[in-house]
């Protein structure tokens, strides 16, 4: 095997996927992708999982691999910092951490947002700044504004190579409590079939002048007198919390700003959806070629600085 390769791997909660890298070209070899995110393992188990899901690509320690997300937070491998906005790559590049236990293998670290005033914005990302570098050397000129759906969507804006402020709205995690855990969502326990009608109602709802707390309890009255079926309370929900999350950054982003959706198969259509109905300019990358594009210009950035 050449080692003018390197692997990539974002590793999260619940997911773990890798990437063989072709370091010339960028061009992804092989993938690998498995359900053991980080809360599966003890942090002893992780060089020796890594070193499993990655046999056959690693014939010596020459070939690097570059970990992001969970896998550096306190409960997964080792605790990366997390650095201050603004944040470019080359700062990324410069806090990488050796993972121990694994030679030739680096976290790389989150990022943070603590404003001065204790009564401020705080808030934090690990995982998202790779692919907001990546999905910036994919996206066109115009594009500034970033956001990565998920179960903690994240909103950023950069500016020309600077990570300058972000959002982290919990969109993918209330829309599973809701419909698991409360009474508006008690007719969306079963699995059904996305509805367009109940999705759109649900993003006309999310941008309410109620909010969307009252949003959120129409799934019931819906349900109970407007005709709202069982099987599309869970597609309003959704409707209703990612037109909130959308309603919100659109008051946002100044007039003619170009967002670019750096997302999953499932995900993407849903926000591209809700961006065409607030009218919002987009673009689409796949979540995958943000990561390795991220590391690839993580990558390129250490090679200048050395």
């Amino acid at each position: 095997m050449s080692e003018a390769r390197y692997i990539v791997v974002d590793w999260g909660t619940s997911n773990f996927r890798a990437f063989l890298v072709d370091a010339e070209s960028g061009a992804c070899l092989e993938e690998r992708r498995a359900d053991a995110g980080i809360k599966a393992l003890s942090q002893s188990e992780f060089p020796h999982y890594l070193a499993r899901q990655v046999a056959g690509w690693r014939e010596s320690e020459a070939t690097p691999i570059y970990l992001s997300g969970m896998v550096g937070a306190k409960r997964g491998w080792a605790e990366a910092p997390q650095l201050s906005l603004p944040v470019t790559l080359d700062e990324l590049a410069r806090h990488c951490l050796p993972a121990p236990g694994l030679d030739n293998a680096f976290i790389v670290p989150g990022v943070k947002w603590l404003e001065a005033d204790g009564d401020g914005v705080v808030d934090v990302m690990r995982g998202e700044e790779v692919q907001l570098f990546g999905a910036r050397a994919l996206s066109s000129a115009e594009a500034r504004w970033f956001c990565v759906p998920g179960t903690h969507s994240k909103w950023a804006e950069l500016e020309g190579d600077t990570l300058v402020r972000f959002s982290t709205f919990m969109t993918g995690e209330l829309y599973h409590a809701v419909r698991y855990h409360t009474l508006p969502g008690e007719p969306a326990r079963d699995d059904a079939p996305f509805d367009d009608s109940a999705f759109d109602q649900g993003l006309a709802r999310g941008g309410a002048e109620e909010g969307v707390l009252h949003a959120l309890f129409e799934a019931r009255s819906r349900h109970l007198y407007t005709g709202l079926a069982a099987e599309q309370v869970g597609s309003f929900l959704s409707g209703v919390l990612i037109g909130s999350e959308v309603a919100t950054m659109r008051a946002r982003l100044p007039h003619g700003a170009t967002v670019c959706l750096i997302g999953s198969s499932q995900l993407t259509p849903l926000y591209e959806r809700a961006l065409t109905r607030a009218d919002l300019r987009f673009e689409s990358v796949a979540s995958d070629d943000a990561t390795r594009a991220g590391i690839k210009s993580l990558i390129a950035s250490s090679a200048r600085r050395d």
